[in-house]
């Protein structure tokens, strides 16, 4: 199974490349005021508001580095019903995709406490690699505040 890879801080995360519907140059967003501080804002992607979540911010609590390798990742997010919605995700070191076998990821074994997009953790060489789960990234009023849909109700 392909995974992209990227960093959150000093540690390495995977996302399945089947939620990846592309990797994106860094671009500036446009403010959300009164946004929760993970939404970072807006972008135009060909044309369409995309909400921009800040995955640094959102673990860690600080904005991601502005370097070269801080990319974004444009998401395929479950919709409600059928089709996905696009979620655009800020995050550092996005450089390479790896091959993994989904088995290879085991629970680390401290989940209570820990968000729920945090998945299990796969070991190589260099240190553990934790597959986050895009569907897991929004708390529900952050998800409905993003992802209104027209004539239906704040």
């Amino acid at each position: 199974m392909l995974f992209l890879m990227f960093h959150i801080g000093r540690d390495r995360f995977v996302l399945d490349a089947e939620q990846v519907e592309r990797v994106l140059p860094l671009m500036e967003a446009k403010s959300l005021p009164g946004a929760p501080p993970e939404v970072v804002g807006i972008i135009n992607y060909r044309g369409a508001p995309t909400p921009l979540i800040d995955l640094s911010r959102l673990a860690l609590g600080r904005p991601s580095e502005r370097v070269m390798s801080t990319r974004i990742i444009l998401a395929r997010y479950p919709g409600r019903g059928e089709g996905h919605d696009r979620l655009a995700l800020c995050a550092e070191r996005v450089i390479k995709t790896i091959h993994r076998d989904p088995a290879d990821f085991v629970a680390t074994g401290v989940e209570a406490g820990s968000p729920a997009y945090l998945g299990p953790v796969a070991s190589d060489a260099d240190g553990f690699i934790q597959w986050i789960r895009v569907e897991a990234l929004l708390a529900d009023e952050v998800r409905n505040l993003l992802f209104q849909r027209a004539g239906a109700p704040a």
